[in-house]
């Protein structure tokens, strides 16, 4: 509508005729319909009533414009006033007035900056935020073959909107943590290791030391640790947190290092790795050549973190050498089996009575069985020493032809196929 100033004659459409009268009264026009139905942040405001109380640093209004007779456009110009100092006081600013104003405008007070409210479930987008943090520590010992990792806290809040922890995975507002590792690339059951769970907390501490055998100067320069926190579910399948990754060749040996991180989500694992290659866990063999026994011995010694074959989630391993080319088929030795692991230890010697001299036409072909009461035997994985190995078989092989009655260990790594073996118990 059209205000009009005092002394003016008013000039009303047909359209605001035919609403007055239907409906008595001034017309104001709607600004915004948000306007009417702020977002206050804490409550509603103190006055609701048609007339709020102006700001105490508002200017008094004359005396003489509340003295007189006031026409119905300036009420409704008043009201309109009264409204914009209502949401104004709350920082919702209503749009101009449509109509000319009488004179210079009360200057109103600065708005106020809507408060932060708290995010839905108290946390931050930031993945340290969400996910929490990890306290543990890594030592490679070089001489052992061995990788010790310490798994020390998690750095939890108390409350549960503080900047850190980890996030509630049970109704409760709680979690039941535990951690696990892997060793990538690699087959995930074969080295998978885990503490223990630690019931209805925030504030997880485990300083619980697992360790992987069997590790290599070659395996600390292209394996990756991978650590996960996950939240055990007796009734469901357990829920994922957070998890992150070491790459080895950060570790100097001999040296504890010690790490504080963000936990990540969930990363991909590589797909593209050669199926080929999987590695089934890692055995630890000797090799001796003794000249007072004119023979090889060839001791089967441990084997570590085997892939699990039965529908326990264990194995029952046992190991099987053959010295080839074998004519006459009578290499082959086999050790006991020990039930219901996957950390076997044998500490059996065979020899192979040959001549040092023919050992460098020979190759020593070393299998890990699962075994089966009334069906076949599993392969678990196997390893072949000789002249045509490559890396730390080929390099085993060597010092062992090269240093005669000198016994000699290392780790080498299962993998499920063998480059022209027959894989049949």
């Amino acid at each position: 509508m059209t205000l009009r100033r005092r002394g003016e004659k008013a000039t009303i459409s047909i359209q605001e005729h035919m609403a007055i009268d239907v409906c008595p009264g001034p017309i104001r026009p709607i600004k915004q319909i948000s306007d009417y139905f702020p977002r206050f942040p804490r409550g509603l405001p103190p006055a609701t009533g048609p007339r709020a109380a102006a700001p105490p640093d508002a200017p008094a209004r004359p005396a003489e414009a509340s003295a007189g007779r006031r026409s119905p456009s300036d009420g409704a110009r008043e009201e309109d006033e009264d409204v914009d100092q209502l949401f104004g006081a709350y920082g919702a600013s209503p749009g101009p007035s449509p109509g000319p104003s009488p004179g210079p405008s009360p200057a109103r007070p600065p708005a106020k900056p809507p408060e932060e409210e708290p995010d839905a479930d108290g946390y931050e987008s930031d993945d340290c935020t969400v996910l929490g943090t990890l306290d543990f520590s890594l030592l490679y010992d070089q001489e052992n073959n061995a990788l010790h990792c310490t798994i020390s806290k998690a750095k939890v809040p108390k409350l549960m909107f503080s900047p850190k922890g980890l996030k509630p995975m049970d109704h409760n507002g709680l979690a039941d943590p535990y951690v696990k590792l892997h060793l990538l690339p690699g087959a995930s059951k074969a080295n998978k290791l885990r503490t223990k769970t630690l019931r209805n907390t925030l504030n997880p501490t485990w300083n619980e030391t697992l360790t992987y055998y069997g590790i290599t100067d070659e395996d600390m320069i292209r394996k990756t640790l991978r650590i996960s926190v996950c939240d055990e579910d007796k009734f469901r399948h357990n829920e994922f947190i957070g998890e992150t990754r070491v790459p080895l060749k950060k570790l100097k040996p001999n040296h504890t290092k010690t790490f504080s991180i963000c936990l990540e989500k969930q990363l991909p694992v590589d797909k593209m790795e050669d199926k080929s290659l999987e590695e089934r866990g890692r055995i630890l063999i000797s090799l001796k050549y003794s000249s007072q026994k004119q023979g090889l011995l060839v001791g089967i010694v441990r084997c570590a973190h085997l892939a699990a074959m039965d529908a326990n989630g264990y194995s029952d391993p046992y190991v099987k050498t053959y010295l080839k080319p074998d004519v006459d088929k009578k290499s082959k030795h086999k050790t006991a089996v020990k039930k219901k692991t996957l950390n076997p230890e044998f500490n059996e010697e065979f020899c192979y009575e040959i001549k040092h001299g023919d050992l460098a036409k020979k190759t020593l072909e070393v299998t890990v069985w699962d075994y089966d009461i009334g069906k076949s035997n599993d392969f678990i994985g196997g390893v072949v020493l000789g002249i045509n190995a490559k890396g730390e078989r080929l390099k085993h092989w060597f010092d062992c032809l090269k240093n005669k009655d000198k016994r000699i260990e290392r780790w080498h790594t299962l993998t499920n196929e063998l480059p022209g073996a027959v894989l049949s118990d």
